[in-house]
């Protein structure tokens, strides 16, 4: 079907929820996208962070097709294959033991069910983290934010009011647009649930001044560890630290939303470990399957054995293929060598970003990097528009910024292919 089909199409039956541009993807290949005409673009956005082993990869696409053709799902009332493969790998990594992923994944390649229990068994005190399985983002956010209400009100505390940073996104239904501290996205939805109160992000006088003031009735502080959507602001350990020695100070919980951050984007398995302040809970999804609907609420033990059956649930979370392709992505990020990968191309794409005429700042950390652009440079959003005629993927998160996530396989030839390309257009 064609371009202008497709736009007929959607333009009569589809919610005008996105501002599309005019192309239509068929297939990819790696980093590569190609359009309904055979153009190829080169994609440093990933489908937002999604496509962590970028596309087609041979791996994922077989863990797929192998799944399809044995199981789709069943309902969570019956035990399946990979549920606890996944969540006993995303444990090892949620502890930055590399080696203990290695060797579950080593046990998993080995269809070894005996050594990956072995593996699998933690070590006298080892951290050990249960994952909930969602479907996305926002949905692991509620359940991140429902899970430390719960532990709040059974362990007596009686706090259900959770602090959020103002610049931060953290989904699009009610209550993650309620714990998103922007005008923009709040306005038009009110009334919206309670129990939110916002700080300015590494603001931490007023940090202080908000637990000082709301202290017995906080049960939770909610952060990104890089915020995305305003615009790539990692947050300063300082002020995480902080946080973590107030909100504990109250009885409350860390929920770190690295939902964008996490599944290796940093340049670590999550980013939180970047600032060496690790979270109670975590909520993920975007990479965490390689381009499959997948969510996870991830909490550390004993937080999360406050969830008891009938608490929480969700019809298509932790479904057979999603877990399946999940597992598949995790063993080959772990593997196949991707923390280094990241952090050397994502501190290469940095320095030649630094470089390119108009750009005024570069932050991020690894393939998660926004390049601040120059009032002389137009609106990013046009920058955007050209790139994409000119055959890149990117994207604007306001006026003045770009937001680049590719696809974890990125390398410097890649880099060096996109910066040639911006500097074309904003020289």
């Amino acid at each position: 079907m064609s371009l202008e089909q497709q736009q007929a199409l959607e333009t009569a039956f589809v919610m005008h929820t996105y501002g599309r541009y005019p192309v239509e993807f068929v297939r990819g290949e790696g980093m590569f996208l190609y359009d309904a005409s055979g153009k190829r673009y080169l994609d440093f956005l990933g489908a937002i962070a999604v496509s962590a082993l970028g596309y087609n990869h041979p791996a994922l696409t077989r863990a797929i097709c192998g799944q399809a053709e044995k199981l789709l799902g069943v309902s969570n009332y019956f035990y399946t294959e990979h549920r606890g493969e996944v969540a006993a790998l995303i444990s090892k990594l949620a502890n930055n033991d590399l080696a203990g992923a290695a060797a579950l994944v080593e046990a998993l390649d080995g269809a070894d069910p005996d050594a990956f229990a072995a593996a699998a068994a933690p070590a006298p005190g080892e951290q050990v983290w249960k994952t909930f399985f969602a479907n996305s983002g926002a949905e692991a956010n509620e359940g991140a934010m429902k899970l430390a209400r719960l532990w709040s009100h059974r362990a007596g505390n009686g706090g259900d009011t959770i602090v959020c940073l103002t610049g931060s996104f953290h989904g699009r239904t009610l209550e993650t647009i309620a714990a998103t501290m922007q005008e923009r996205l709040q306005k038009s939805f009110r009334p919206l649930p309670a129990g939110f109160i916002a700080v300015d992000r590494n603001d931490v006088e007023g940090l202080r001044r908000v637990f000082a003031e709301h202290g017995s009735e906080i049960c939770a502080f909610l952060y990104e560890p890089i915020q995305g959507e305003s615009g790539v602001h990692p947050l300063d350990a300082e002020f995480l630290k902080e946080a973590s020695e107030l909100v504990h100070g109250v009885g409350g919980l860390m929920i770190a939303d690295e939902v964008q951050t996490g599944i290796f984007r940093s340049g670590e398995p999550f980013a939180s470990q970047l600032l060496g302040v690790m979270p109670d809970i975590m909520s993920l999804a975007k990479g965490i399957a390689g381009g499959v609907a997948m969510g996870a609420v991830v909490a550390r033990a004993e937080v999360a054995d406050i969830f008891q059956p009938g608490d929480h649930g969700s019809t298509f979370g932790g479904m057979t293929l999603a877990v399946a392709a999940a597992e598949t992505t995790l063993s080959e990020l772990v593997r196949g060598g991707y923390l280094d990968r990241v952090r050397e191309t994502g501190t290469y794409l940095m320095e030649r970003l630094a470089s390119v005429p108009n750009v005024t700042e570069v932050r991020g950390a690894g393939l998660m990097v926004g390049a601040e652009l120059a009032p002389q440079a137009g609106d990013a959003h046009d920058v955007v528009a050209r790139m994409l005629d000119a055959g890149f993927v990117i994207n604007a998160t306001g006026s003045t910024t770009l937001r680049l996530l590719p696809p974890l396989v990125c390398d410097k030839t890649d880099v060096d292919e996109l910066v040639t390309g911006l500097a074309s257009v904003l020289g």
